[in-house]
């Protein structure tokens, strides 16, 4: 079984940054392929980024496309999700999410959840 915590959400201005982490254990990460999600409330659960085992593909929300970036280290078994130039509709719980592939998915067909992490952007 493998864990995922997320840490890092909070309260932000319109216009601020945060910087979101998923540390991961019982399983060594380099095997997984990881993804961001976030869910509203009242809406659907809405994939955010995703980046592949090795990490050299991410893929992007369009619309987060240019303001977050995700990325990851292996050897500290941990994916972050730096996110820039926040605006209100960003708000949402944000969770991390790892499968056993070589590519992350935009669907939400992940094996592993960690429990999320709120976010609120204030206007």
């Amino acid at each position: 079984q493998m864990q995922l915590v997320e840490s890092g959400g909070g309260l932000v201005q319109a216009g601020g940054s945060l910087r979101l982490s998923c540390a991961a254990s019982g399983r060594t990460l380099s095997i997984y392929s990881m993804g961001w999600f976030r869910q509203a409330p009242g809406k659907e659960r809405e994939f955010v980024a995703g980046i592949s085992r090795s990490g050299d593909t991410a893929i992007y929300a369009d619309s987060v496309k240019g303001r977050f970036s995700i990325s990851r280290d292996n050897t500290r078994n941990t994916v972050y999700l730096q996110m820039n130039s926040l605006k209100p509709e960003d708000t949402a719980v944000y969770r991390c999410a790892a499968k056993n592939s070589l590519i992350a998915p935009t669907k939400p067909s992940y094996d592993y959840w960690g429990q999320g992490t709120q976010v609120t952007v204030s206007s």
